[in-house]
């Protein structure tokens, strides 16, 4: 009787060893389900989100279209120019023309130096000679005074060296030229004018930290939204002095439209010729591109 308890007790446990096995065996065959379940979720839940986020970017722009104000501000997340040409810092230079410009020096150029120089003198000119300065300080209600004349011709230097920064090592050394020509005709007018020598020299050297100053707010300006821009010209142009709005709005469409003006002229161009024409202060289709003319000039590029 003993045994036959031992042997029904060991039947017993066998059979539930056999049935907690084949329970086992039942769930290691449940997670490889799950895992294509899961995936399967997955899948439509990322098919889901894109088909949402689609969705949602085209009410966002409907939205933004709908709620645009009567006069829409400038405003990009892309801060490059309309240029493709490569940029001065992707330019290729060789290790000796490194080092040569570590030193001190210029090193060789797409153009010969004097071209360059006559270039920039050019283009310098084409600043103060085909800009309208007497509307300026009507618009503006600006004093004509040599510093008014002085703060309007390096916002239009500042656009031109915006410009040929963008042609490379090349353009670099015409914008230092451009900039030594700006301050020899400064020196030269304010001696014209009989302004005593010391007076001029402290003048200058205001002149020459407002001027850098001046770049700066000017590039955060540019590659910001109308309302930095704005700021920039309301601190460096009108010297915080600018009670009418209208002007400034005036002013930041203008500096707009001849950037986009200047970014159209043809690199090559600017480079051997230096020619640059600007657009008027007020103009009944601001927003209008205008094709730029293409300059003419000899082989020697003169």
């Amino acid at each position: 009787m003993a045994a036959l308890a031992r042997a029904a007790s060991c039947q017993t446990g066998v059979a539930h060893r056999i049935a907690a096995c084949g329970g086992l065996l039942h769930t290691t065959a449940v997670p490889g389900q799950r895992r294509r379940t899961l995936c399967a979720i997955s899948q439509r839940r990322q098919a889901d989100q894109f088909r949402l986020s689609k969705s949602c970017g085209g009410l966002i722009q409907a939205k933004g279209a709908v709620t645009q104000p009567n006069r829409s501000f400038y405003n990009t997340n892309k801060h490059l120019s309309a240029k493709d040409s490569l940029q001065p810092s992707e330019e290729k230079v060789g290790p000796f023309t490194r080092l040569i410009e570590a030193l001190g020096f210029t090193g060789p150029l797409k153009y010969s130096r004097w071209k360059v120089k006559v270039a920039a003198l050019r283009m310098y000119t084409c600043c103060v000679e085909k800009t309208d300065y007497e509307e300026f300080f009507n618009r503006c209600q600006m004093p004509d005074t040599l510093n008014s004349w002085f703060l309007v011709a390096q916002l239009h230097v500042w656009m031109c060296l915006v410009r040929m920064k963008q042609e490379g090592r090349t353009g670099k050394y015409m914008c230092r030229y451009i900039v030594h020509c700006m301050w020899e005709d400064v020196e030269q007018r304010g001696k014209v004018m009989g302004i005593n020598s010391v007076v001029l020299k402290e003048d200058l050297r205001s002149m020459v930290e407002n001027f850098y100053a001046a770049l700066f707010g000017y590039d955060e300006g540019i590659l910001s939204d109308d309302h930095v821009l704005a700021a920039a010209l309301w601190r460096n142009l009108f010297n915080k002095n600018c009670e009418d709005p209208r002007h400034l709005e005036l002013l930041v469409e203008y500096v707009r439209k001849q950037v986009q003006h200047l970014d159209a002229l043809s690199g090559e161009d600017l480079l051997l010729t230096g020619e640059v024409s600007w657009r008027p202060l007020v103009e009944s289709n601001a927003r209008s591109i205008l094709k730029p003319l293409s300059p003419v000039y000899n082989d020697e590029g003169l």
